[in-house]
């Protein structure tokens, strides 16, 4: 089997107890991790000793950090900027902390009614600005993701920033689910436009009715098909499991067979078992791809 994907989560959806998240991470066979919530506290917020006491935790028990899953640029346009910024350098001293290689970030809220573009010029100043801070740190890149209601949540606004930008330390995090949510074509608009700027996959479908989260490949999100499209392109890096999932129809069948021997489980780790299962079956039994 070949590997193209190293399979990483968003480990809060398990739990906010990092205890809980380590042990089902391990039980579901996968060794990263991207960092947003630890112990109900956000990334962002942590100390710089804190985060050495979790690196320390993570390392003894075979976790890697693939990405910190920040909140940085996930304010409006027109909120003062300086104050994030001291934030955002915050956060990459945190990734350096974590030897995490990638930081998430977010283009700013947009006011629903306004047109985005007109704040095409002010996103490009704050990107470049944290461009600037994230200049000395030679192993970071900083990944773009498509967000609703942020200014790149069409993928020809993404292309526009990732393309102003123009550096090697901006890529773009591929979230098909999001590009459902705002009625986006994800194959093969969305990603044939990005699929040059992609170095990072978020593992999340819905459907295009009513923009419900789905497990990969239940959804409109053709999660199956771009990863599929990644492999014949060479991609090597992250899938990163980002579940965002709720109790949904089918969930108290599975319940009831308790195939997995997970009937102690919390509803959230069950969940998050949905969710490794469907991506392991597009991965594993369709793309013959090897998982962890």
């Amino acid at each position: 089997m070949v590997k193209n994907f190293t399979i990483s989560a968003f480990a809060d959806e398990i739990s906010e107890n990092v205890e809980e998240q380590i042990r089902v991470l391990k039980e579901t066979g996968i060794h990263h991790i991207e960092i947003r919530g630890l112990d109900g506290k956000n990334v962002s917020e942590l100390t710089e000793e804190e985060a050495r006491e979790y690196k320390s935790k993570f390392d003894s028990n075979g976790i890697q950090v693939s990405s910190i899953g920040s909140p940085i640029g996930k304010i409006g346009i027109k909120e003062p900027f300086d104050e994030h910024l001291n934030l955002f350098r915050h956060v990459l001293k945190l990734a350096e902390i974590f030897e995490a290689p990638y930081i998430r970030m977010f283009s700013f809220f947009i006011e629903e009614g306004e047109e985005p573009e007109q704040y095409s010029e002010e996103v490009i100043r704050r990107w470049q600005a944290f461009l600037d801070a994230a200049k000395t740190y030679e192993n970071i890149i900083l990944l773009h993701e498509n967000e609703k209601d942020i200014y790149g949540d069409t993928p020809e606004r993404c292309l526009h920033l990732l393309e102003t930008l123009n550096s090697p330390k901006v890529k773009a995090a591929f979230d098909p689910a999001n590009f459902v949510q705002c009625d986006v074509e994800v194959y093969p608009k969305a990603f044939d436009m990005l699929a040059e700027h992609i170095a990072y996959m978020h593992i999340k479908d819905a459907n295009s009715v009513d923009h419900e989260v789905e497990p990969a490949g239940s959804g409109d999100g053709q999660v199956a098909l771009v990863l599929e499209q990644l492999i014949k392109r060479g991609y090597q890096g992250f899938a990163s499991l980002e579940p965002h999932l709720s109790v949904f129809t089918g969930f108290a069948e599975l319940e009831k067979a308790d195939v997995s021997g997970l009937a102690q489980e919390s509803d959230q780790v069950k969940l998050f078992h949905v969710a490794s299962e469907a991506l392991k079956t597009i991965l594993v039994d369709q793309l013959e791809q090897e998982w962890g």
